[in-house]
This record gives structure tokens, C-alpha cells and sequence, in this order.
């Protein structure tokens, strides 16, 4: 006959087995989560980045630090991810550059990024533009062809990297319209924009939010824009698809990835903030400020996306005989 007291002691056993698991789970969600943007400050993953950590987050009841590691086109910043614990506390902030492009074309890269990486949410797509200090002297891309042209290996270009969607797309566009010029590559969007607009590096092939302000000034003209059709902010700037170069039409995106081995309640609770950051009329707004669009789709979505995309640049270099710069 057993004793009477023997439930309660199971279930007592059962609440000092569960206590440190509890404690451990009660921990993690009160320590701040860290958003590693892979890129200086200043560039348009770093501004997607300050927009949705706080509103983030608000839901989860925990700070987002974001925080700027740059170097290797975004290759420094992926691998802090990739190293941390798959606690949800340290994210990445996910760019075709890190998940498609750096990858594409550089056979040496330290990680996978279909492997290494649980795909939570993309927040939003971005088109890319190419433009030029005004000191050039082009105001249109058929100037801009004739000048470069005209000096063969005179002119440079500022990239966020080595191995970057800018640094990638350019050299797409240097071969398929024959023209050559140096690649100057930065630790991000910020400093390359600063020293395109300085003068110092006149070409800048970047994401349209972050120089966006630098054209509204008149300090930066843009040329074209990779973009499925011309943009209400720059109605007069043609794509690269009207100017026959559609290898080159292809938008950015941004998006939170965690390490691998994160566990799905984690991922799900994840995505839920994100998608009611999303929601929110002032981060919607901030967003489209930018010149972006809010995506906010489902993590197999986005895992989806980010196949594809590598699928595609993959094709490009393979297509382009592409190689990377030593």
C-alpha cells in the first residue's frame, strides 16, 4: 500500500527538478536582447535596426541593444551570431549581403547561411541606387557612361564592403555595360556615403534609405535605382531594368535571424513581437520614410526568400565570371 503522503512528495520532487529550468527561463527573458547590425552606423541596416528594436522591444518586455559590428561585408557581424549561445538573446540582422551576395562570391566564408542561421522574420525590402557626386559632372546614367568610359580605370566607386550586395551589383554593372572602374570598399554604408559625399570616392552604389537624404540635398545625384518600377520619392530616375540591365534590378532586404539551434518557441515568440512592431502606425511610417516597404512575413517565408536570393547571385557571378578581390 503506498504512503499517503507519496503524491505530494512526487510532486514536490517534480517542482525542485523544474525550479532551475524555471529560474534559467525567468533570466534569459529579463536580460537584453543584443541586435547585431553587421555594418557601421549610419548605413540603412543600422536605421531599419533603431526603428524596430524599440518597439520590439515594448512587446517582449526586454531591451534591444543594438549593436554596430562591422568588418568583411557584414562577415564580422554574421559570425557573432553564429558563435553565440541559441539562447534568442543575441540576433543578427539579416541583408542580401550577408545572406546572398558575400556568400556568392566568396568561396572562403565562414559560415552557411542556410545552415548556421534560423530565419524569424523579414522586416522590409529596400531599392539600391547608384549615384554620383555632383562634382563628376553627369547629371543622367548615360552621362555617367560616357565620362567613365572616356578615363578607363580613373574613377572609383565606395561599397558598405568587400563582397557586399553594393560592391556585387556594381561589379554586375561593370561588366554588363563594359565599363571599368576601382573598388574602394568601407566597414559599412556610412562611411561610404560620407566619403561620396565629401568627394573623395565620387561613385556610391548603396540602399536607397540612407542615401536618400544626401540626394534630397543635391549632394548626391542618383542614376538609377534597382527597383521594380520608378519610385514616387525619385520619379524622374529610371531603373536599371529600363536601362537593360535587369541582373542588376534587385532590392535589399532586412531581417532578424537567430543562431542555429534556437528552439521554435523562441523563434515563434520572436516573430510575434516583430510582426506587432510591424503593425504599429509611427514604425510603418519611419519605414516608409526611408523609402522601404514593410514586409513582415513568416519565418518559412523568409527562409524561402533567402534561398532564392542566394540562388540568384550565385548565378550572376557564375554567369559574369565573377571573382573576389584579393
Amino acid at each position: 500500500m503506498s504512503h499517503p503522503l507519496l503524491p505530494t512528495r512526487r510532486r514536490m520532487l517534480a517542482l525542485l527538478l523544474a525550479a532551475p529550468a524555471a529560474a534559467h527561463a525567468q533570466s534569459s527573458a529579463a536580460r537584453p536582447i543584443r541586435l547585431v547590425v553587421p555594418f557601421a552606423p549610419g548605413g540603412t541596416t543600422d536605421i531599419i535596426a533603431r526603428i524596430v528594436a524599440p518597439a520590439m522591444a515594448a512587446r517582449l518586455g526586454q531591451t534591444v541593444v543594438v549593436d554596430n559590428k562591422a568588418g568583411a561585408g557584414g562577415i564580422v557581424g554574421a559570425m557573432e551570431v553564429v558563435r553565440a549561445e541559441p539562447d534568442g538573446l543575441t540576433l543578427s540582422v539579416a541583408t542580401v549581403s550577408t545572406t546572398a551576395a558575400n556568400p556568392a562570391i566568396n568561396p572562403k566564408i565562414p559560415y552557411d547561411p542556410l545552415r548556421d542561421f534560423v530565419p524569424i522574420v523579414n522586416l522590409a525590402a529596400t531599392p539600391n541606387v547608384l549615384a554620383v557626386n555632383p562634382g563628376l559632372g553627369v547629371r543622367d546614367f548615360a552621362g555617367f557612361l560616357k565620362a567613365v568610359k572616356a578615363q578607363p580605370g580613373r574613377h572609383s566607386y565606395a561599397s558598405s564592403g568587400t563582397g557586399g550586395i553594393g560592391h556585387l551589383q556594381t561589379e554586375l554593372l561593370k561588366s554588363l555595360s563594359g565599363i571599368f572602374i576601382t573598388h574602394i570598399p568601407y566597414r559599412g554604408a556610412g562611411p561610404a556615403l560620407n566619403d561620396a559625399v565629401a568627394g573623395q570616392v565620387p561613385i556610391v552604389f548603396d540602399n536607397l534609405p540612407s542615401a536618400l537624404p544626401f540626394i534630397k540635398q543635391g549632394r548626391l545625384i542618383a542614376l538609377a535605382v534597382a527597383a521594380p518600377a520608378r519610385l514616387a520619392t525619385l520619379p524622374d530616375v529610371p531603373t536599371f531594368k529600363e536601362l537593360g540591365l535587369e541582373p542588376v534590378n534587385r532590392m535589399a532586404y532586412y531581417g532578424l535571424l537567430a543562431p542555429r539551434g534556437t528552439k521554435a518557441e523562441v523563434i515563434a515568440r520572436l516573430h510575434t513581437a516583430a510582426k506587432a512592431a510591424l503593425a504599429e502606425p509611427a514604425v510603418v511610417q519611419r519605414i516608409q520614410e526611408t523609402g522601404s516597404i514593410v514586409v513582415g512575413n513568416a519565418p518559412a517565408e523568409f527562409e524561402r526568400q533567402i534561398r532564392e536570393e542566394l540562388e540568384v547571385y550565385r548565378g550572376g557571378v557564375r554567369a559574369q565570371g565573377l571573382r573576389l578581390e584579393e
